[in-house]
């Protein structure tokens, strides 16, 4: 009788369990969703909707309003839901509203859209230049950081023209948002691409009070989309103080180290032909220094490559003395930027972007508690020598 009752609750338990599973009270049929993949947000610049931002005489203030728009893929865009996929212009549908805040303008969309407009899968936001320098990112960021479905995985972009224009594609099954995150995973293979920044590591940025860069993105006449250099981004107003071109860049990447591959191209003094050394290894180490009450850096670059192209056929690869002259060529490239951009961010930008402030603050914390609050100026007049030293360790096959 006893296993009579026990086989009982385990057949009630059983059949519990199986209704527990037949459905989902939270579950979101994908035919019934809008799945945002990317989001840009611009300055407006129509001087209509300006004038209506500032209301009756007598009423509120003007406020900047800006462009949002989000780049949606549903079953239509796909071609899941139609028996010709190649019948369909675009892999995606853009949808942009104005407003003078996010989540009303956000909001604003519904009546714009049939599909409930879903975030989990969004990949990237991208804040058009003149946005950047207008508004306070914090400001900006503030409902995408707060907003639950929004991944904190989100990558975030620079646009040094209008965002919008790059989440535009002439390829029918292209999606430009998937395109930008495909291509921040190159920055293992060139200094000129910064490592992807999300949503997660740029809010601790922006309550911190620190300088950063941002990937900048430029799109073309033609639709063409292509990073070119970064976006500095001043830590006291939390906004775009200015760009670094593709050289500089590199230069900064040098300086902190976080370069996994990249190439250096370099001219051989005896012969006047190019020389391309490519990082296997890179490494930086800021060193401050404090006498009384000067401040000073010195910054340590060392990096292990190899020959992956040369054009001196007069001489081999595996004879010491060439090696020597690439090793050195190569180093006095990587001197050469970056000098030019430490003369950029602390002469032109005065703002600290490749960590000084922060070495400071490890090594010395009571200094670093009397110059932060002025950091980015004090940094602009602190004297900073760096030393560089590359060493070639594989040269290829060809001299085998």
């Amino acid at each position: 009788m006893k296993h009579v009752t026990v086989r009982n609750l385990l057949i009630s338990l059983l059949v519990l369990t199986l209704l527990s599973l037949t459905g989902c009270w939270s579950s979101k049929e994908i035919e019934d969703l809008g799945l945002v993949v990317g989001t840009s947000l611009d300055l407006d610049t129509q001087e209509e909707s300006r004038e209506e931002s500032a209301g009756q005489a007598g009423g509120p203030p003007r406020r900047d309003r800006i462009t949002i728009t989000n780049q949606f893929v549903t079953a239509e865009t796909t071609g899941k839901g139609t028996k010709n996929a190649s019948s369909q212009p675009k892999a995606y549908n853009n949808v942009s509203e104005t407003g003078d805040a996010i989540l009303p303008t956000l909001r604003n969309m519904i009546l714009r859209i049939e599909k409930r407009a879903f975030d989990e899968h969004s990949k990237v936001i991208i804040i058009g230049g003149d946005l950047a320098r207008t508004l306070d990112l914090q400001k900006i960021l503030d409902f995408f950081i707060r907003e639950q479905e929004m991944r904190p995985s989100c990558l975030l972009l620079i646009a040094q023209n209008r965002a919008s224009q790059t989440l535009d594609s002439k390829k029918p099954m292209e999606v430009p948002a998937f395109k930008l995150v495909e291509m921040t995973h190159g920055h293992g293979r060139t200094t000129k691409i910064l490592p992807p920044a999300t949503l997660t590591k740029i809010e601790g940025k922006l309550h911190s009070g620190t300088s950063f860069l941002l990937q900048n993105v430029v799109s073309s006449a033609n639709g063409d989309i292509k990073f070119e250099g970064a976006a500095v981004i001043e830590g006291k107003t939390r906004k775009l103080r200015g760009f670094l071109n593709e050289k500089e860049l590199e230069g900064l990447t040098w300086i902190t180290g976080e370069g996994k591959g990249g190439l250096v191209k370099s001219v051989d003094k005896k012969t006047g032909e190019p020389i391309i050394y490519e990082v296997l290894s890179m490494k930086s180490k800021i060193k401050p220094r404090v006498d009384g009450n000067n401040i000073s850096f010195k910054i340590e670059i060392e990096s292990e490559g190899r020959i992956a192209e040369h054009w001196v056929v007069s001489e081999k690869t595996i004879e010491t003395d060439f090696l020597k002259r690439a090793e050195k060529a190569a180093e006095e490239e990587v001197e050469r930027l970056v000098e030019h951009v430490l003369d950029k961010i602390q002469h032109e930008y005065k703002t600290d972007v490749a960590g000084f402030g922060n070495r400071l603050r490890i090594a010395y914390p009571h200094v670093w508690k009397a110059v932060k609050k002025d950091w980015d100026q004090t940094f602009s007049e602190v004297p900073i020598r760096y030393e560089v030293n590359l060493t070639i360790k594989d040269y290829g096959t060809a001299d085998e």
